[in-house]
């Protein structure tokens, strides 16, 4: 345990259960523990220690618990739940919200319909795996949700993918939001690129594309990586830069031609998008990723696979020059190339994304809606989860 919470007493306490700890996942829980406490309410954490999460939790004022959970099922599940129980007993939380798909197992097997729970998947866990382990992951998913109070999407399209694989839910959707106050107008590039010692080559002139994201077999980079030499076909002066570490970090090392910069993670992606002519995320899967909604809140235009959440991302009329299907790296450096030729463009999209983003994906806002869903649980009359039916 870290820092106590400052909420009133007599306040209900939020136990937010969460694995992974780091990326999207950590900085939408964070936001929300940030907005919840200042809500007034007592808001706890439970989440492996190392990751960012944990810092960012304690931070904004949060009490947080060492809760020991690896990513993937295995041998370690049993306990993960055990351990789980306990936390949920101690903290005598009046609703869990139970983050990824590694949480929610463990949540839902922990509390089973015990306390209102709240599962937010932030992309399905059965899209991430292929062959026996996708049916297995399907099957938990479709079982699972009947101890789920409100099976919580990003997306409308992260919505309707869980209800066409089968998953009878209570569902609810509430898109991401970004931090206004943090990603604003991401101002003059030039300066923004001096302040980068990474950069220091690139010649002045020279396009720059930035990719931010966990280096792994999700955010497609290598997809990108095989992209690449087209666009250098076409603009030969154009760079590539990945802002991220991962465990594909070796496998995109072997991948990339020259000149492809990585830079490791970053605690703050802001100058990468100050430096950036354009924001790429070739995603196979997703809920509704940060970080082109981060772009385009700084005024970058970006260019998305169109897998969940990323239509409902761009600005009405984007979809012709900023998306593409996933897996195809044709297509996605055809939309690069396009984007590169052309200044003009890139500053109109960029500021058509900048004010889309600041009128629609405020972080206030969702957190404003998430906290209604909580206010619905906690006033209906209990039992809040349903039975489960077959479909």
């Amino acid at each position: 345990m870290l820092h106590l919470s400052r909420a009133e007493p007599g306040r209900p306490t939020i136990l937010h259960l969460a694995q992974p700890v780091e990326g999207g996942v950590a900085r939408v829980v964070a936001d929300l523990v940030r907005a919840q406490l200042a809500a007034g309410l007592s808001v706890e954490v439970a989440c492996p220690p190392g990751g960012e999460l944990a810092d960012r939790a304690a931070g904004a004022g949060a009490r947080v618990h060492h809760w020991p959970a690896v990513r993937q099922p295995g041998p370690a599940l049993a306990r993960e739940v055990w351990t789980a129980s306990r936390l949920v007993r101690r903290s005598g939380c009046a609703l869990v919200h139970a983050h990824s798909a590694k949480a929610g197992l463990a949540a839902r097997l922990a509390v089973r319909g015990r306390v209102p729970t709240v599962f937010q998947p932030h992309a399905w866990s059965f899209d991430a795996v292929e062959g026996r382990a996708a049916q297995l992951a399907l099957g938990w998913e479709r079982y699972g949700s009947r101890w789920a109070a409100r099976t919580l999407c990003v997306s409308e399209t992260e919505r309707r993918a869980g209800e066409a694989a089968g998953i009878a839910a209570r569902w609810a959707v509430i898109h991401n939001g970004v931090d206004l106050d943090h990603f604003g107008p991401a101002g003059e590039q030039r300066t923004a690129r001096s302040a980068l010692p990474q950069l220091a080559d690139v010649p002045a002139g020279a396009p720059v594309v930035v990719c931010v994201g966990r280096l792994c077999r999700q955010k497609g980079q290598d997809v990108l990586l095989r992209a690449w030499s087209a666009v250098l076909a076409a603009v030969p002066d154009a760079r590539l830069v990945l802002v991220g570490d991962g465990p594909a970090r070796p496998q995109l090392l072997r991948l990339a031609p020259p000149g492809v910069l990585f830079t490791g993670a970053a605690s703050d992606v802001r100058p990468w998008l100050g430096a950036a002519d354009l924001v790429v995320l070739p995603s196979r899967w997703e809920g509704m990723a940060l970080a082109p909604l981060e772009a385009m809140a700084a005024g970058r235009p970006v260019v998305l696979t169109d897998v969940s959440g990323a239509r409902e991302s761009l600005p009405p009329g984007h979809d012709a020059h900023c998306l593409v299907p996933p897996e195809d790296p044709r297509a996605l450096a055809a939309a690069l190339t396009a984007l590169l030729a052309d200044a003009a463009l890139r500053t109109r999209i960029g500021r058509q994304a900048q004010d889309h983003t600041r009128a629609f994906r405020d972080v206030r806002r969702t957190a404003a809606a998430v906290h209604d869903l909580y206010q619905d649980l906690l006033d209906a009359p209990h039992p809040k989860t349903r039975k489960h039916t077959r479909r």
